[in-house]
């Protein structure tokens, strides 16, 4: 699919945007701490073409083919001001009542985004998403960090950021590891979540418990739906596609 850099209150993000259900819902799919439109692969046409939905993937700045972060340094709220930013690409792209389909920190960026901007969110995917910050997530953390010094691990990630990986890395271990960002929670949030929300954890999650989704959905005032899946860990949708764009169509299909 032929992408685009799109000017966002002067951010320079790069978009793939794929249209072709007139009327139909858009998936906005929302990636990781470390990921890419790129690295989404064929997850997302397979869902666009099982639900008969629209799709629009983003690289956030610092990410894939965006333009750079400024700084690694973030504010403990960055992923607040990121549900921010996807409100002005929604605005940018003339979107309504889309579909949030987020992975990790994009699983975050959904949730936060559906409870501050609630008249732009039809429904949510929130997969592996995290509301507080866990020993096991900053073990994850520490685990990349070492992979990172001892292993291609950054070789690897130059194929899909180029030359921003040095500084999308600092910002991803440092900002998690800080002593400030320790107290990070938006459960506070979670009442004004109205949409529909589906919740995909796998059972072996190395970056969260399950305490991330049963304190998600007890909180939200929409419907909620849990989907733990045994002995798969924090990429569903890579481990386990089928059966993660299974239960992603039929929730879609029923909201």
């Amino acid at each position: 699919m032929e992408g685009r850099i799109i000017d966002v209150k002067g951010k320079k993000l790069y978009i793939e945007h794929y249209n072709p259900f007139e009327g139909r819902p858009t998936i906005i799919f929302l990636h990781d701490s470390l990921g890419s439109v790129q690295l989404w692969r064929d997850f997302p046409a397979k869902l666009s073409e099982a639900a008969q939905c629209n799709t629009l993937a983003y690289d956030r700045l610092g990410y894939g083919k965006s333009y750079p972060m400024p700084t690694h340094e973030r504010p403990v709220n960055y992923m607040e001001l990121e549900a921010d930013l996807l409100n002005d690409v929604l605005i940018e792209m003339n979107l309504d009542h889309v579909i949030l389909f987020g992975h990790s920190d994009g699983g975050t960026i959904a949730l936060i985004t559906a409870a501050k901007y609630p008249e732009k969110v039809k429904a949510v995917i929130c997969e592996a998403g995290h509301i507080f910050v866990e020993d096991v997530t900053l073990k994850g953390v520490y685990d990349a960090w070492e992979a990172y010094k001892t292993t291609n691990l950054a070789e690897r990630l130059q194929k899909y950021h180029g030359d921003k990986v040095e500084m999308l890395f600092k910002a991803w271990t440092e900002t998690w590891t800080r002593d400030d960002y320790r107290t990070w929670n938006i459960e506070y949030l979670l009442k004004d979540i109205k949409a529909p929300l589906l919740f995909i954890q796998g059972e072996a999650d190395e970056y969260g418990t399950l305490d991330q989704m049963e304190k998600t959905v007890s909180q939200v005032s929409g419907s909620a739906e849990k989907y733990i899946i045994p002995a798969i860990g924090h990429t569903p949708h890579k481990e386990v596609q089928n059966l993660v764009l299974q239960k992603s169509e039929g929730f879609i299909r029923n909201i």
